[in-house]
């Protein structure tokens, strides 16, 4: 039955609806997570996406992809977006919408890049930037269904304020329910800073990671390099290309 229904969500018919915005979350100064009340939700799987779709006044719509930063056990939908100086659709999103909008999206989407508890571990997920945000729904459903099931969260960012997500991150590490969570600042650390430096490189993944005995479960989400040079080396440390599945993302005028 679970399959069953796994497979009604992923198949479920997509169309556009409008959402009401019940609240929105200032993550970082560059990151907000927006939190939806879709009129109908057929549920959603922990690292899928929706659509949003803007539209002006004289017709011109833009259209992104948002990964959902929620656990499919939460009441609202959140997104979480990072404002592009230069985008079409992130400014309006963290400078002008406010609570009482409405927002246009379709989903939830996608089936490849998911992350269910009966699946097991040990799970290791490896962000960069904003690519963090479907891995939270990762870990967050985790938390929802009480699994202990052996999980760790790399997590590289220019600067310590670039972390979204910090606190909470924390907090659940805090458990010792067997969720760990390491940071890693690539440009600036601030004075004090007891976590990681530097790029994720095969020397932290193995820190942070299992070895390949253990048959890990990856899940890597960030920028196209990023992505590629962690799946290279997690590959060339012996773990199979079938154990680690990846998502990436690149300039889209955000």
């Amino acid at each position: 039955m679970a399959g069953a229904a796994v497979l009604g969500r992923l198949r479920a018919p997509l169309s556009w609806q409008l959402c009401d915005v019940a609240e929105l979350v200032e993550e970082t100064p560059q990151v907000k997570t927006l939190l939806l009340e879709p009129p109908e939700w057929p549920g959603h799987l922990a690292g899928q996406h929706v659509d949003v779709r803007l539209t002006a006044e004289d017709g011109y719509q833009a259209q992104r992809s948002y990964s959902i930063a929620s656990a499919p056990e939460d009441g609202r939908v959140a997104l979480t977006v990072e404002r592009l100086g230069d985008g079409e659709v992130s400014p309006y999103l963290t400078d002008v919408l406010v609570v009482g909008d409405k927002l246009e999206l379709r989903g939830p989407i996608g089936g490849y890049f998911v992350w269910d508890v009966d699946q097991g571990g040990p799970v290791l997920l490896v962000g960069g930037g904003s690519g963090v945000v479907p891995l939270m729904a990762m870990a967050r459903h985790r938390r929802a269904t009480g699994s202990d099931v052996p999980m760790r969260l790399l997590y590289s960012a220019k600067r310590a304020e670039d972390l979204i997500y910090r606190d909470e991150l924390e907090e659940f590490a805090g458990r010792n329910d067997g969720f760990e969570v390491f940071f890693t600042l690539t440009r600036e650390q601030p004075p004090g800073w007891q976590g990681h430096t530097g790029r994720v490189g095969p020397d932290l993944l193995r820190e942070a990671g299992w070895p390949a005995e253990d048959n890990p479960l990856a899940l890597v989400c960030g920028p196209t390099g990023f992505v590629e040079a962690v799946a290279s080396a997690m590959v060339e440390a012996g773990l199979p290309p079938g154990r680690v599945k990846t998502e990436r993302f690149g300039p889209t005028g955000g």
